[in-house]
């Protein structure tokens, strides 16, 4: 039975830091959390993270994100090398409020292209035989086919994880290196050549919790001094770029609410350094 430790409901917190902070909040989370175990024995306790994201031709997930709808979701592929016996999971990922809702469902790599060409999703195309993971890749392909949606972007990042030892109710990632390229077919790939860095070399700080707020992150907060920020890899790559291999609202007022994020994310970099 394949394992998934995904925090399928959960609260998330996000804040930009600079790499002397980063490794300083890695200190103090370790005397709370231990360190995931795909970070153990990786340089810099980091694990290479892909994800194919996907959208209508219009990029109406990438307004919902820059008109700051707050029920809105993503459409991802996610995959974490190119070993073709790993899986590439197929995620739904719903912004409900200060909701996070994820599912997602591992697929074969073989049937990845079939799936995004409209195939319907079967049991021999997961690496599971967990109903729930079933349903959720049927899910993810019946909101593709809805809004006819395909292959955009591809985000790839450097995470360094903390979970809980006692279940999986908290969970503490560092994001390093994050970068972004147009991507419109299903292939997987693990080199980006010419990327847009959205935060150069700051690292993002995400604190992930299903119950109530540690009071340990609360200390975090104090200790460091770090700011809550809004950071939304996928919108951040595309906007930060122009939209270059993709179809960007021509409107005026449309561009003007893309330079209004993009100056919420300088104001927000800049705050930390």
């Amino acid at each position: 039975m394949f394992k998934d430790n995904v925090q399928a409901q959960r609260f998330e917190l996000k804040y930009l830091l600079t790499e002397d902070v980063a490794v300083a909040v890695r200190e103090f989370v370790s005397s709370y959390l231990e360190m995931d175990e795909y970070s153990v024995g990786r340089p810099d306790n980091s694990y290479p993270n892909h994800s194919i994201y996907l959208d209508s031709d219009d990029l109406r997930l990438y307004w919902d994100v820059i008109n700051g709808n707050k029920n809105r979701y993503k459409l991802r592929l996610r995959y974490y090398d190119e070993n073709p016996d790993a899986p590439v999971f197929f995620e739904v990922k719903r912004r409900c409020n200060d909701a996070i809702l994820k599912q997602r469902g591992p697929v074969r790599r073989e049937a990845v292209a079939m799936l995004l060409e409209g195939q319907l999703p079967a049991p021999e195309h997961l690496l599971s035989d967990n109903p729930k993971h079933l349903v959720a890749v049927q899910q993810f392909c019946q909101s593709m086919l809805d809004m006819r949606a395909a292959p955009k972007t591809h985000v790839a990042y450097l995470r360094e994880a903390w979970v809980s030892t006692a279940d999986n109710s908290v969970r503490v990632t560092l994001d390093r290196d994050v970068c972004s390229v147009p991507h419109s077919t299903s292939n997987l790939p693990i080199r980006i050549e010419n990327p847009v860095m959205p935060w150069r070399t700051m690292v993002i700080l995400e604190l992930k919790f299903t119950g109530r707020f540690p009071n340990w992150f609360r200390e975090l907060v104090q200790v460091f001094g770090v700011m809550q920020t809004g950071v939304a890899k996928y919108a951040e790559g595309v906007a930060l770029a122009g939209g270059e291999g993709l179809s960007l609202c021509p409107m005026p007022e449309g561009q003007d609410l893309v330079e209004k994020f993009l100056r919420r994310r300088r104001s927000a970099t800049h705050a930390t350094n």
